[in-house]
């Protein structure tokens, strides 16, 4: 399966978020990686704490939300592509279009359930939760998260050195050649569920 998150630049959430960053601006592309962050924080403290119950669950059920994950990334596919880029960046005052960019990254994330293996290995192999330790499974999980999201902070700026050089009929292409990978992820993570 596709990793979704674990900070993977070229999967459908990096596309995601560097296309957000080009069309949207900076702010846009941060708080897109920040949803996909806050996704594995909940993985890894899933795994760190040792909530068996909910992994079980979610593996379970990992083909009705590889499904879902792949409609998600099916749709924010043919939307990106029909997008037009912004003529400003997004602002802290567009609050509603920050949060629509969280969630559908937080959504698109968690909907890959064998993150969660991924993590129980690196923590397994790291000893956590062998000692009975909170506080170990809390530092890991608070790393995950403040890993995760300087990497999305890092990318989000990188992007948009280049978004100035760009002219509005470039970026169009970018949108719509990002859109077009985002539904090939979306395809893939179908065929992966069958």
């Amino acid at each position: 399966m596709l990793g979704f998150s674990i900070a993977a630049p070229v999967g459908p959430i990096g596309v995601l978020c560097i296309q957000r960053t080009l069309s949207k601006g900076r702010l846009s592309g941060f708080i897109s990686g920040l949803g996909a962050a806050s996704a594995d924080t909940v993985y890894g403290a899933i795994a760190g704490f040792g909530i068996t119950v909910v992994s079980s669950l979610l593996l379970d059920h990992q083909t009705a939300i590889r499904v879902c994950g792949g409609l998600l990334l099916l749709y924010l596919g043919v939307q990106s592509f029909r997008a037009e880029p912004a003529e400003t960046p997004v602002t802290t005052s567009d609050v509603h279009g920050l949060a629509r960019d969280y969630g559908s990254t937080f959504l698109l994330t968690i909907t890959n359930p064998v993150t969660i293996l991924a993590f129980i290995g690196i923590f397994t192999g790291l000893g956590v939760g062998m000692s009975g330790e909170y506080a170990e499974a809390a530092i890991l999980v608070s790393g995950v998260f403040l890993g995760s999201a300087l990497w999305w902070l890092t990318l989000s700026i990188s992007v948009s050195l280049f978004r100035t050089r760009f002219t509005r009929s470039v970026m169009r292409r970018v949108t719509q050649l990002a859109g077009v990978v985002i539904v090939g992820f979306g395809l893939l993570a179908l065929w992966s569920a069958m």
